[in-house]
């Protein structure tokens, strides 16, 4: 869709395509070993206790939570009724 080697300019081009430019010059960047080792623990830990949340781990409850949503893990816990 995108061709570099064009006349183009590459704004010109996402614009045509209605592209955001943003979208056109983003690169995704890898995820680091330390962040995969602690997706296998927290995957590993649901696993054996899913009423497991955040606050079981010792780093940082907003990055485990970040984690946890980027693996679809949600602890299973009784929510208090909220009169619905």
């Amino acid at each position: 869709m995108i061709d570099r080697a064009q006349k183009f300019s590459l704004a010109r081009q996402a614009k045509l395509l209605a592209f955001s430019r943003s979208s056109v010059y983003y690169s995704s960047r890898p995820v680091s070993v330390g962040e995969l080792a602690l997706m296998r623990r927290i995957d590993k830990l649901h696993l054996e206790y899913q009423l497991a949340g955040i606050r079981m781990f010792e780093v940082g409850h907003m990055h485990v939570a970040t984690l946890m949503e980027k693996i679809s893990i949600k602890a299973t816990y009784r929510r208090p009724n909220c009169g619905i």
